[in-house]
């Protein structure tokens, strides 16, 4: 690659603002997209916390598949990202009580969000059953989604479990993720590895950039922060 263009975020946790649907964290702002969120002190730290809005946007138990994978996550503003790294720790919780029973603690990023939050990319993980004693369980642990048209239900049927894999990983811990995007492909690596964990080929969505986001689904409590962001020019 050249004319290579380096840009580094790092969210100041200790500064905030809230006005309206937004949180202001140093010089970066966050606009909140039907979810809940606010700083909360965990472990000595502030972090962002953020939860899905089920009076905002509700979902039906019965029909997940058109009420899942949506948009529901804090979107850092101002930026424009096509290809580079996004790296973020996090760590979620499952609500108690949950509104679903099978929440897994679903928590990810989403990435080249096109301007009106219509379509975009997503990489997630589903942490309660990163250690399951079922293997099965475990395979579904990574979840990559384009949205409006490619969700969980829909990739599973069409593309035998190519966007899903397991990592070692569990609810209530720190997860550091990293997503490098480069052209139509997206790598994704949790907890340093040297080597990426899961590998999307060809990105289903039609979106090449936008912004990025923090994201979590129903039934979770999902926190982050360090979130750093690299843009490089291909």
């Amino acid at each position: 690659m050249k004319n290579t263009m380096h840009l580094l975020l790092l969210l100041n946790f200790c500064s905030i603002a809230v006005i309206g649907q937004k949180l202001t964290l140093g010089s970066q702002s966050f606009e909140l997209k039907n979810i809940t969120g606010s700083i909360a002190t965990l472990n000595g730290e502030n972090v962002l916390k953020i939860q899905r809005d089920l009076k905002v946007l509700p979902f039906d138990v019965k029909n997940l598949g058109s009420t899942v994978d949506e948009p529901t996550y804090a979107k850092l503003t101002d930026l424009d990202f096509e290809n580079g790294a996004i790296e973020v720790k996090m760590l979620s919780r499952i609500q108690d009580p949950s509104p679903f029973a099978a929440a897994q603690g679903f928590i990810g990023v989403a990435f080249r969000i096109d301007g009106n939050d219509s379509a975009y990319e997503s990489i997630y993980l589903r942490p309660k059953v990163g250690r399951s004693d079922n293997q099965l369980f475990r395979n579904k642990t990574v979840q990559y989604y384009s949205y409006p048209d490619y969700k969980f239900d829909r990739l599973r049927k069409e593309a035998n479990d190519m966007y899903e894999t397991t990592v070692p990983v569990d609810i209530n811990e720190w997860i550091t993720m990293r997503i490098e995007v480069i052209g139509q492909k997206a790598y994704m690596f949790i907890n340093d590895a040297k080597y990426s964990n899961f590998i999307v080929e060809k990105m289903k969505g039609k979106t090449t950039h936008g912004s990025i986001a923090l994201w979590v689904d129903i039934g979770t409590i999902g926190f982050f922060k360090d979130l750093k962001v690299t843009r490089k020019q291909r």
